[in-house]
């Protein structure tokens, strides 16, 4: 794809993005919401191969499924309160309907299904957009939403978190890996918005600057199963190193920067007086470190057979241009942890 209708669909996306976070209108909302869904399709598609188109019209599929509910659910709360503004919503039917669509969108379990076949289908860079920049804008609504069930959101947290460990087990594809990492950080984050809104903004950013440095790593490297992972070691040693680091940081395993989201969704977890959810959460995390450390040690301690007489490619091209917000992003991914207790000061104030 020409980069001029490239930059114009990522503005469009970043755009839809911010008007989501400001609108108030129930309509309004979900008017940006589908202007962010349509702009994400011909990026999915651009590379035209079977299976790209293939896991678009999936995409497509469900998320007109989610836009549906969340239209009805907004017809329905109009109906019944006479209220347009989103922050006033207060009947537990539209509510209910509304989470539900957003979890769709999002891929949440029990309606996750189509997360890792769509990622599957698609390359890498889109496979990032939809990891992040996608998921930002049902996000939104989600810290928008007042008055949610807390039980629905911590039962659907709990869930994704299972979900996305057990299903992260027996996956070969690192798209899939990475999708159901996907489902199992959104499970966390879905897990403490119903008890502290300012928390949940850190294990997004943390969430979404992990996941970025992965997708960059993976797409610098040119590997998409974990078979190939051993080939990194020849293409650049310096960001073999790192990516374990980076995948145990995803793990979430001090002193990486991974650790601090889920060491602060246990603390208000503990401090709401949940503490088997707590512990559940807690070793339902376990399923996820399994399948990280096999990709860390697929990664960092093997060697693709090859040669010696072969070619070693000693640091990628200067000329790349996803090195830099890799270099930002992986940084950031392992060295945060030192800034938590700024931070939870800071929101203490």
């Amino acid at each position: 794809m020409h980069p001029l209708p490239t930059m114009a669909l990522l503005f469009s996306l970043a755009l839809s993005t911010i008007m989501v976070s400001f609108s108030y209108n129930w309509m309004l909302t979900w008017m940006f919401l589908e202007v962010n869904t349509i702009v994400v399709i011909p990026l999915m598609a651009r590379t035209q191969s079977p299976r790209a188109v293939e896991a678009t019209t999936k995409y497509f599929i469900t998320q007109s499924i989610a836009a549906a509910m969340y239209l009805f659910a907004s017809v329905a709360n109009i109906m019944l309160t006479g209220n347009w503004n989103i922050f006033e919503a207060s009947e537990p039917l539209p509510l209910t309907i509304a989470v539900l669509g957003l979890a769709i969108k999002l891929g949440l379990a029990p309606v996750h299904s189509w997360v890792p076949e769509v990622l599957q289908g698609v390359d890498l860079s889109a496979g990032l957009i939809l990891s992040t920049l996608q998921k930002l804008a049902p996000l939104a609504v989600f810290l928008t939403l007042p008055n949610i069930n807390p039980t629905l959101l911590l039962s659907i947290g709990l869930l994704s978190v299972l979900v996305g460990g057990w299903g992260g087990l027996n996956q070969t594809q690192l798209r899939k890996v990475l999708a159901y990492s996907s489902i199992a950080h959104m499970g966390w984050f879905i897990s403490v918005l119903s008890l502290d809104r300012s928390v949940a903004m850190q294990v997004l950013v943390i969430y979404l600057l992990m996941t970025a440095s992965m997708f960059l790593m993976f797409k610098l490297n040119s590997v998409n199963s974990i078979n190939s992972l051993g080939t990194s070691w020849s293409k650049s040693p310096i960001l073999a190193l790192i990516s374990p680091l980076l995948l145990l940081s995803l793990a979430g395993l001090p002193p990486l920067s991974g650790f601090a989201p889920k060491m602060m969704v246990l603390e208000k977890l503990s401090q709401h007086g949940l503490a088997i959810y707590a512990i559940s959460i807690a070793l339902s995390a376990l399923l996820s470190l399994y399948f990280y450390l096999r990709l860390a040690y697929a990664m960092g301690l093997t060697t693709y057979p090859a040669p010696l007489s072969s070619l070693m490619v000693w640091r990628p091209s200067i000329k790349n241009p996803i090195t830099t917000p890799l270099a930002i992003s992986a940084t950031a991914t392992i060295m945060l942890l030192p800034l938590l207790p700024a931070t939870l000061t800071y929101l203490a104030q």
